[in-house]
């Protein structure tokens, strides 16, 4: 229940989301003059999604959102006027980690939903068929993406090498720009973590590692390190006698598992089998009030039917990290997140920079105007169960419930972790308008407001402003996500997959010098 002066105001207008907040969200632009409700007026032009003032605000005084602290005053703020950066800033303040005080029981399904996927020989369930290249640096990419052309569909010509295997989505080359010229250590052991989970993907029915020679991550080094056997097809470059030799060599190779790779097909597999990464970015001020609560409902339902889901993006839980806590199973989770935010908090300094510029421009002309702004709603992807474990970059991921994964805020380099880590499906929220795909994953993009969705339909796949309008329930639009997350797990192309987004994105994290 809303406070009376809360209630006074103009909700058609403007979003209170917390009955103790003392700004509101604009609905849309608001003019300066606009009657807010009672006696609140816009002072100035007000941005959909920004926020605006409903009570005076002290300078020093916290600024509230979500019932949460989100930045201070860093000037006396009248009633009505538009709060951002030229009036607000990040603070200090305390936090009370309160380990496992919101724990609960999760309460699942009777009868858990179904999708049709693939069950792989080692029993494990894929959402997607395909062929892998991988290089283990720079030096073999190019080599790569050649084998990976002959085989890809040209829809000028229309031409279709994979004609005679329907059941094979494609043949992917995954490349990426380190592997040598790089320390030993962990730089080293978290790209072949990366890449062996890869290597070991499950919507992938067969792999072919190719290497220079001569580099730091030696693919004899990466196989043993990963325990990369069976499926896994290796060569390098100078091995071979050059480019052209490896290049009809690995053609070779992919032409001989073709058939093999075909005969997988689509079976009813309980939704307890799905793994989903949750991503957001291009933000906005609306994002952690639509897209990303809806996201959280989909998830919470997900986790009741068994499933699992990854929360990630680090940085962009600095200041949120305490509602996480307070979920922890244990005091060992909980403090593994903590010291995740230590040693972020360390690698800001080091590097000379603040948590508080981890905001991009587009972040901030959506109207998020902190980091701890842009944590609270992001951290609403990950639903409202318990946080179950907490797990390095690219780690296997072990459900079921809600893990959390170690990774940069930076997109491609956060979900290359997570299918690292075993995702099947990724699911993405963006409120300015992401473009993106992650193979061997499916990609399904969630729009954070109607005129984003409708000025980038060709690739959106929810449109989650209906929220904002009325016309739709959190709780309902998270049920559509679960509803087509089960559909795109079960072999429906998403729109990212149509303009066959996916390979390029593929970024490992780099740590460490380049030398």
């Amino acid at each position: 229940m809303q406070s009376d002066t809360t209630q006074q105001h103009d909700l058609s207008l403007m979003l209170v989301l917390h009955k103790s907040d003392n700004v509101a969200i604009a609905r849309r632009m608001l003019t300066q003059g606009t009657a807010l409700g009672g006696s609140l007026i816009a002072k100035g032009p007000i941005p959909a999604g920004h926020k605006v003032s409903i009570r005076f605000i002290k300078s020093g005084e916290p600024i509230l959102r979500y019932g949460q602290i989100i930045g201070f005053a860093t000037k006396d703020i009248e009633p009505g006027l538009h709060v951002h950066l030229q009036n607000m800033g990040l603070g200090e303040f305390a936090k009370d980690y309160a380990f496992g005080a919101a724990v609960r029981q999760t309460d699942y399904v009777d009868i858990p939903a179904t999708f049709m996927g693939i069950r792989r020989p080692d029993g494990r369930a894929a959402t997607r068929n395909y062929v892998g290249i991988l290089s283990t640096v720079n030096c073999s990419s190019h080599v790569a993406a050649l084998v990976a052309e002959v085989f890809k569909k040209n829809p000028y010509t229309g031409t279709n090498p994979l004609v005679e295997f329907p059941n094979v989505d494609g043949v992917v080359a995954l490349t990426h720009k380190t592997g040598c010229g790089m320390t030993g250590g962990e730089p080293l052991t978290l790209l072949r973590r990366t890449l062996g989970g890869y290597a070991r993907h499950v919507n992938f029915s067969h792999v072919i590692v190719l290497g220079l020679g001569c580099e730091v991550n030696q693919v004899g080094g990466l196989l043993e390190d990963q325990s990369l056997t069976g499926r896994v097809r290796s060569m390098d470059i100078q091995t071979m006698g050059g480019a052209r030799k490896t290049v009809e060599a690995a053609v070779e190779f992919v032409r001989d598992v073709l058939k093999d790779s075909n005969q997988a097909s689509r079976q009813p597999i309980l939704a307890s089998e799905l793994t989903v990464g949750l991503q957001c970015g291009g933000s906005d001020g609306l994002s952690g009030v639509t897209a990303n609560p809806a996201l959280g409902a989909a998830s919470d339902i997900l986790v009741r039917h068994g499933g699992t889901v990854i929360l990630s993006e680090t940085p962009e839980t600095y200041g949120a990290e305490h509602l996480l806590t307070r979920r922890a199973v244990s005091r060992e989770v909980g403090e593994k997140l903590i010291a995740l935010m230590n040693w972020w908090d360390a690698y800001f300094k080091r590097e000379g920079a603040v948590m508080n510029d981890n905001r991009s421009p587009g972040n901030m002309a959506g109207g998020i105007s902190t980091i701890v702004e842009k944590s609270l709603g992001a951290m609403a992807k990950g639903g409202t169960t318990n946080l179950v474990d907490v797990v390095k970059y690219g780690e296997t991921v072990k459900g079921p419930g809600l893990v959390f994964m170690d990774t940069p805020g930076y997109d491609p380099v956060s979900a290359t972790g997570q299918v690292a880590g075993g995702a099947n499906l990724i699911c993405f929220t963006t409120g300015r308008g992401s473009v993106f795909g992650c193979k061997p994953a499916p990609s399904i993009k969630l729009a954070s407001n109607t005129a984003m969705y409708q000025r980038m339909t060709d690739d959106m796949d929810v449109n989650c402003g209906e929220i904002l309008s009325g016309s739709e329930t959190v709780e309902e639009c998270g049920k559509r996500i679960f509803d087509l997350i089960l559909r795109v797990a079960s072999g429906e192309h998403t729109k990212s997959e149509e303009f066959d987004f996916g390979a390029a994105e593929f970024a490992p994290w780099v740590l460490g010098a380049t030398v």
